[in-house]
């Protein structure tokens, strides 16, 4: 029986070193890639079409629901654990409309991921027991998942976009960054502003903060 290959992405080399310690002792799954930012988790998911992707959500560059988005696309067969801190109901809804197969927070223990791993392996999903509380509470309040809000308008390129313009790029290294020309990502900045009803880049740097696609350090 072949073994479960995961690819890691975090932006923090204690955790992507201590999964890896994880799973080289278990006899069912390896680690085949590790990345440190979405960009790097997308070329390396590409590279090697591992069966799990574990994603965490603020990473440098393309963050993980951006880096998620573009792996789904891609790579449909490929599944997405997010492994995160946040807990979040509105988090949850965006990866979960994206078609990730798990969510699980950062302060689960060792066993607990293992679990999530086996279960989305044989095709099932897993939610933290918290996480799915969140969940059925924002079906049942008829909020969460059905409510759209203007960032769900937005294009997956648009919101690499706006994360990238509110971390502080300029257009020329939004554009090396993403592999388009300067003129598209004024474009993309453009019909990002006139979906989100903000018209100064201050203003989309203060929505990407409270929408968490940026971490203040």
């Amino acid at each position: 029986m072949s073994r479960i290959s995961l690819l890691i992405a975090d932006d923090h080399a204690l955790v992507l070193d201590g999964i890896s310690a994880m799973v080289t002792l278990c006899d069912d799954m390896e680690v085949v890639a590790k990345a440190a930012n979405g960009n790097e988790a997308v070329d390396l998911c590409m590279k090697h079409r591992p069966d799990i992707a574990l994603m965490d959500i603020s990473m440098p560059g393309l963050g993980g629901l951006e880096a998620t988005a573009a792996i789904k696309k891609q790579l449909p067969d490929t599944r997405v654990i997010v492994l995160t801190q946040y807990d979040d109901r509105e988090y949850v809804s965006r990866f979960l409309k994206l078609g990730v197969s798990g969510y699980i927070l950062k302060k689960a223990i060792g066993s607990e991921l293992l679990a999530a791993i086996r279960a989305v392996a044989r095709g099932e999903s897993y939610l933290y027991p918290s996480i799915a509380s969140s969940v059925i509470d924002g079906y049942l309040s008829k909020d969460g998942l059905k409510g759209e809000v203007p960032y769900e308008k937005l294009t997956d390129r648009e919101r690499q976009v706006l994360k990238l313009l509110a971390e502080g790029m300029s257009h020329k290294e939004i554009a090396s960054t993403l592999g388009i020309s300067v003129k598209t990502v004024i474009a993309h900045q453009s019909n990002i502003s006139e979906k989100l009803d903000i018209h100064s880049r201050v203003g989309l740097i203060k929505f990407a903060i409270q929408k968490g696609l940026i971490k203040l350090d």
